[in-house]
């Protein structure tokens, strides 16, 4: 039996991400290997989308464990004024 390939973890992912970006926004790759980053991109975008519902749905279950209902929107503390 051949062990499957262990798919890469959501920082790598993001990593690898950027630096598909930062290949085709300089514009010198050849169409094939654009083409083919291009298809890894939307790869990794679909593991990474899959790895937060995940993420998503175990905070959902620690919650209703702990008698929580639902998840609150986050919101950021505000912002000190401006001198």
């Amino acid at each position: 039996m051949t062990d499957k390939p262990s798919s890469p973890s959501f920082e790598e992912s993001l990593a690898e991400l950027e630096s598909i970006v930062n290949d085709m926004e300089n514009g010198d790759l050849p169409l094939n290997e654009a083409l083919e980053k291009f298809e890894r991109g939307i790869s990794l975008s679909r593991l990474s989308q899959q790895s937060l519902e995940r993420a998503q749905q175990k905070v959902q279950i620690l919650l209703k464990e702990n008698g929580e209902e639902s998840l609150a929107d986050f919101s950021e503390p505000d912002a000190p004024d401006a001198p």
